[in-house]
């Protein structure tokens, strides 16, 4: 009777909650955590493979590939395959590959015939100014749009935002940039040309820092607004998904019985819960800022990592190549590991 009273006590409970199921959490979690990172490292061997083989399978030679006919004779062909060691077996040159990858030597671009990893670090941060901005602002903007639009459903807020939505998203990046530059840039009709038409800065730029750095957001302003419109629709309409699918729930219900204000209730209880769906887009489109965007980049010359890929392609600088996608999938891989864990800790169930 005595044990059966004692294990009824508070200090009884939380002595069993310490030494038994939070512990059992804990290690939930851990297997949780371990089994997220090495299928996340699993994934970035496959693209380390998929990115030493990719034009590796090409029928033919990979050097006359790469040489594009720039080759006269044996004896340069033969330098060329030494220089980056096509003249290794394949398994050698894989694992020179890996050895090389991992301690950060990434080749030497045969266009611009300086390291690629020090091509990618100058080219990197045009495109998380670009990308991370209009991916910031699509994200505060379209989950607020989405989570209000789910609120008033069928009203005419949410008619004309969602119908808006949609409609930038249907449109082509590269046609909308166009729009804009034709209208903003260039002027039509009264609409006088503001902004400029490409590049990251003026030829002749403002000498002190505050100067330079309006000067960019003026050059960048026109590429932001059209990768935050043509991806507007992505967050609102999952949280407006996610809204609909926490209106009915009885927490909601209990709330609004309380008599809390309805703006309270959609911020402090129903916007909450409906984020979690949110939270693992917002990680992975993060991810996708380092990827960049190739077609805005290229339309609005902006010196990215996207217009460096495109560049690439022509020569093709396979070297750039494999450094460009090896470091945009690797930020997705990484975005999506840090999304699976912190959905671990929003909701436990996902542990299961």
């Amino acid at each position: 009777m005595i044990a059966a009273g004692t294990s009824g006590t508070p200090e009884a409970r939380e002595s069993d909650d310490e030494g038994g199921l939070a512990p059992k959490r804990r290690a939930s979690y851990a297997r949780y955590v371990v089994g997220k990172v090495i299928g996340s490292v699993g994934s970035l061997f496959f693209v380390l493979v998929v990115n030493f083989f990719l034009f590796r399978v090409i029928p033919g030679d990979p050097a006359r590939t790469l040489g594009r006919g720039r080759f006269r004779t044996e004896e340069q062909l033969e330098e060329f395959k030494a220089a980056y060691g096509l003249d290794q077996p394949l398994p050698q040159q894989f694992l020179t590959f890996l050895k090389n990858t991992f301690s950060g030597d990434l080749g030497v671009s045969l266009r611009y015939r300086v390291p690629v990893s020090d091509l990618i670090v100058d080219r990197l941060w045009p495109t998380l100014l670009l990308v991370g901005t209009s991916t910031v602002l699509a994200m505060l903007i379209g989950v607020y749009l989405g989570m209000v639009s789910g609120w008033r459903r069928g009203q005419r807020f949410d008619k004309v935002t969602t119908g808006s939505t949609l409609t930038l998203y249907s449109m082509p990046e590269w046609w909308l940039g166009l729009l804009l530059i034709a209208v903003f840039a260039v002027g039509a009709g009264p609409i006088p040309g503001i902004f400029p038409t490409g590049g990251l800065e003026s030829v002749d730029p403002p000498d002190s820092t505050i100067g330079q750095a309006l000067d960019i957001a003026w050059h960048l302003t026109l590429p932001v607004i059209t990768l935050t419109l043509a991806y507007l629709a992505d967050y609102s309409l999952i949280m407006r998904s996610s809204i609909l699918d926490e209106i009915g729930e009885d927490y909601v219900t209990t709330a609004r019985a309380k008599g809390l204000r309805d703006v309270v209730v959609r911020r402090r209880h129903a916007a909450r819960n409906a984020m979690l769906p949110t939270t693992t887009l917002i990680a992975l489109n993060l991810g996708f800022v380092v990827s960049g965007a190739i077609t805005i980049e290229t339309i609005f010359s902006i010196p990215g990592l996207g217009l460096l890929a495109s560049e690439a392609l022509t020569i093709p600088d396979y070297w750039v190549l494999q450094g460009t996608f090896l470091i945009a999938s690797g930020a997705v891989i990484f975005a999506n590991l840090a999304a699976n864990l912190v959905y671990g800790l929003l909701d436990p169930r996902v542990r299961t």
